[in-house]
């Protein structure tokens, strides 16, 4: 239609991943790509967050845009004349992390390959304990895909367990386990319900996952006793 579309990346669960053996956020098939720091996510900055463009144009707009919409361009001939020259050429807001937190985001940075790793490890590890359990399905990876499995989530049949999920999450918390449920379908969020008119029903596959999935603990320094631990909680609390 003579439009310019562009293709924006999510990659805040994605760090550290690859498809097709090209590393996620290298904008290999989108403009721009999106990162998250936030605590929990593969490395952090405390909170904060990157776009990565391989577009000039855009990462020029981008420094802009996180900085009031300012340019100051030194080799302009009004900056040569006036240091204290600057223009605010878009409207922009206030974007940019600290050094302290850069700092902390470079060296987590280098350390990248070896959370990603362990993340593996104690995933393998799951998997195999979890493979044969009846009425468990547990997470995989698509083809010319390497994943850096933010997160590790069972999908549970609970009523033929003959367990409801908030009362496993309970037995498990009471055993030192902390489990999460990844995530709330946004069509059922009041925002959406009330500004797009969506309901329960209106995407079943979603719905359906939601009321199955479970997340285990799964970070890089969770030590091999925590692991067996998990999975021996879960499956004595689903095998009454």
């Amino acid at each position: 239609f003579g439009h310019k579309i562009y293709i924006i990346e999510d990659a805040s669960h994605a760090l550290g991943s690859q498809y097709k053996n090209t590393q996620v956020g290298s904008c290999a098939y989108s403009d721009m790509a999106v990162l998250s720091f936030h605590p929990v996510k593969h490395i952090t900055t405390g909170e904060g967050g990157a776009v990565l463009t391989n577009n000039a144009s855009l990462h020029q707009k981008l420094r802009i845009f996180s900085s009031h919409g300012i340019s100051k361009d030194s080799n302009s001939p009004q900056v040569k004349n006036k240091p204290w020259y600057y223009e605010q050429v878009e409207l922009g807001h206030n974007y940019r992390i600290t050094d302290i937190q850069c700092a902390l985001g470079l060296s987590q940075l280098k350390k990248l390959d070896s959370f990603v790793s362990r993340r593996r490890e104690v995933v393998n590890r799951y998997n195999e304990a979890f493979a044969q359990v009846d009425h468990l399905h547990t997470p995989f990876e698509s083809d010319n895909c390497n994943s850096n499995f933010h997160l590790y989530v069972l999908l549970f049949d609970f009523k033929k367990i003959g367990i409801e999920r908030n009362q496993l999450m309970t037995d498990l918390l009471s055993k030192g386990v902390q489990t999460q449920v990844h995530y709330i379908p946004v069509h059922t969020q009041p925002y959406y319900r009330k500004h797009y008119k969506t309901n329960w029903g209106d995407f079943p596959k979603a719905e359906n996952y939601y009321q199955r999935c479970l997340s285990l603990p799964l970070f890089p320094a969770i030590a091999d006793e925590e692991v067996s631990k998990v999975i021996n909680s879960v499956k004595t609390g689903i095998q009454r």
